[in-house]
């Protein structure tokens, strides 16, 4: 892709209002522009940097066997009554009546909605197990939206349900989910814990929060260092004795962001909603539920509240918009925009994401914009090395510089290139 053909809407300062770094950066870096207070909108660097997350979501969902659905985020307000919530969730619901007077709701999660497919297509145990997931909108009207897309009235969610004829069912299918979004978390490349939670409103007796500690961090997790025990729900005790349940080790409290839910929700729902099988010997059951979210906007706030300088964004090389860009400090020197449009033409041949910075602007310019973007490698095409038949390859997370032969340079960034995809393919 062009720089000059792109819509990068890079800014010097953060609008004032702007507290999180995530969205500061977010805000500068033209990933996101505010539409009105805890709405936004999606520019070309967010939706691909999203588009890469959701991906890296729906290979681990496909990859223990679960199937994606998409449920409307318009829901009858009969079915949350039904199910006991609608008063429960109070004003956060954006509720209205239709043209018929009948009351709907914006979808703030699915759980009803599931439950009533499961109720009317899953009869025999011999239908089950059974997992569902989709990545959807959802809307809540946040009493006091703040932190950019950390807490937002519409956000995009993944959500998936499992459906089991027993607990031991539940069980498996409960730790089929934990074990993918270690895997879907790795490769975002975030640094999380798995910590014991309060299920809440959601219900049910088991429940694990991953978190990704930060400073933005809205929530806190008590993690002890000795033995790995973690939770962001512990007693008044605790908290002032400051010593681990598990092994009496020193406990840290540490601030942090909340990107994924898991419940084990048992029958709350299907008993309510009347969602039932029969067993093996013809009786009728209640169906075993699980609950499975992920904050897929909070993917991309969390990453770069983990990986960020004072110059901007360092994006994970999996879910970073491109995987390289080519910067020709003068795009007017003949020889340096020959080079630059080579190895542009090379990497775009070999499927590699590449932007390619195009515009008649200065190298500082240029070189500030690129750091601020955070894309992995930086391939700067300068005046002087050109002459000497060199470009140099700079990482942006190190800030390594390496001078190359421009013949070598494809052979050079494959090179890295493979060195992160085979990174983290291995996670």
């Amino acid at each position: 892709m062009l720089w000059s053909k792109s819509l990068i809407p890079t800014l010097k300062e953060a609008p004032q209002d702007a507290e999180a770094v995530s969205h500061k950066l977010m805000l500068r870096s033209g990933l996101i522009r505010q539409l009105s207070s805890g709405v936004y909108c999606y520019l070309p660097l967010g939706w691909r940097v999203l588009r890469k997350a959701e991906e890296i979501i729906r290979q681990e969902m496909d990859a223990c066997g679960a199937q994606q659905v998409l449920l409307s985020a318009l829901q009858p307000a009969a079915l949350w009554k039904e199910s006991g919530r609608f008063e429960e969730i109070g004003r956060v619901m954006i509720s209205f009546r239709d043209r018929r007077d009948k009351q709907m709701v914006l979808g703030p999660t699915h759980e009803e909605v599931i439950t009533t497919i499961a109720r009317a297509y899953f009869k025999s145990y011999k239908q089950l197990p059974q997992t569902l997931y989709q990545i959807q909108t959802k809307f809540r009207d946040e009493p006091r939206p703040r932190f950019g897309v950390l807490r937002s009235c519409e956000f995009i969610m993944k959500d998936a349900y499992s459906f089991d004829k027993d607990a031991e069912g539940l069980n498996k299918s409960y730790q089929d989910m934990y074990k993918a979004y270690h895997k879907i978390f790795r490769r975002c490349g975030l640094d999380f814990l798995a910590v014991e939670a309060d299920p809440g409103i959601m219900g049910g007796d088991v429940s694990h929060e991953f978190m990704v500690p930060a400073r933005g961090g809205e929530d806190a997790v008590a993690y002890c260092p000795s033995c790995s025990w973690a939770s962001s729900n512990v007693s008044e005790n605790i908290k002032k004795s400051k010593k681990c349940p598990k092994c009496s080790g020193k406990l840290d409290f540490k601030a942090a962001i909340e990107i994924g839910h898991i419940f084990k929700l048992g029958t709350k729902y299907s008993d309510a909603l009347k969602a039932r099988f029969l067993d093996e010997n013809g009786k009728e059951q209640p169906i075993i539920m699980g609950c499975y979210g992920i904050g897929v906007n909070r993917i991309l706030a969390s990453a770069i509240e983990q990986r960020h300088d004072k110059d901007g964004i360092i994006w994970p090389e999996e879910i970073s918009p491109y995987r390289a860009v080519i910067l020709p400090l003068n795009i007017q020197d003949q020889a340096s925009r020959a080079a630059a449009l080579e190895v542009y033409n090379e990497l775009e041949k070999r499927n590699i994401d590449v932007l390619l910075d195009d515009r008649d602007e200065r190298a500082g310019i240029k070189l500030k914009d690129a750091d601020l973007i955070g894309i992995p490698l930086q391939v700067i095409v300068g005046e002087k090395n050109i002459k000497q038949g060199k470009i140099e390859i700079k990482k942006r997370s190190t800030d390594e510089r390496t001078l190359v032969e421009s013949e070598k340079a494809i052979s050079k960034l494959m090179s890295e290139l493979k060195l992160t995809l085979d990174k983290a393919q291995d996670l």
